[in-house]
């Protein structure tokens, strides 16, 4: 059997797939945001020597390291609204989804880049007449950031391609548009081939930025 490929009809469509582009990149720019200060505030909250911190901090960081991603998408879509009494749409729950779950694992970069710099640092800032929390911005998290660089770019990048389940919650990300478009071109080959090249594209660009910028944040080393 010979099928004839034919681009035309998807192409027509572009505009469609370049909103739904924008979508994708809207909802990972919000997420990377917000998984990265909570990232943050989970890391040090695991570093507190106080288990009231510790402990809460750390059954976060396992229950989403150990948890399928498409569950807590349908949890802050479907659930939370009911148990909480409010109106999430699509993009805050995919937000919120991605976010909180990526947090975890940016915890744990956080958590090793801090952990990995020895008590010498805390020292010299301590006979320096420093604070803890002042060592901490001023001394221990300029060093831990460029030995965090790689692994948060990961993190980053995998956060990017779990976008696509937000297409479950009807939000208008690449996959969802494109499955629109293949609704109405009734052309799944050619649909679907340009989607997965405009996703191949779009983490080239990322995994090309992010590669350039552990290099330069090296060189700070």
């Amino acid at each position: 059997m010979r099928y004839d490929w034919d681009f035309g009809a998807v192409l027509a469509q572009a505009p469609l797939l370049l909103d739904g582009l924008i979508g994708t990149l809207r909802i990972a720019a919000a997420a990377i945001g917000l998984g990265v200060a909570l990232g943050l505030v989970l890391a040090l909250m695991r570093l507190s020597p106080r288990w009231l911190l510790r402990w809460p901090a750390a059954a976060f960081v396992e229950f989403y390291r150990n948890t399928p991603a498409i569950v807590h998408f349908f949890w802050f879509y479907f659930a939370m609204p009911v148990v909480l009494d409010v109106s999430l749409d699509a993009f805050l729950a995919a937000t919120l989804a991605l976010a909180t779950q990526s947090a975890a694992f940016y915890a744990e970069v956080f958590r090793g880049g801090i952990r990995s710099l020895g008590p010498g640092q805390w020292e010299a800032g301590r006979a320096l007449g420093m604070t803890d929390g002042q060592a901490m911005r001023r001394i221990i998290l300029p060093q831990a950031m460029t030995r965090m660089v790689a692994p948060f770019l990961e993190r980053s990048f995998e956060l990017l391609k779990t976008t696509s389940l937000a297409s479950t919650l009807a939000y208008g990300e690449l996959l969802f548009r494109a499955t629109q478009v293949n609704s109405a071109t009734f052309r799944p080959l050619e649909t679907y081939t340009v989607l997965a090249g405009m996703y191949v594209l779009l983490l080239f660009l990322f995994s090309s930025a992010a590669g350039f910028a552990e290099r330069r944040m090296t060189a700070f080393r």
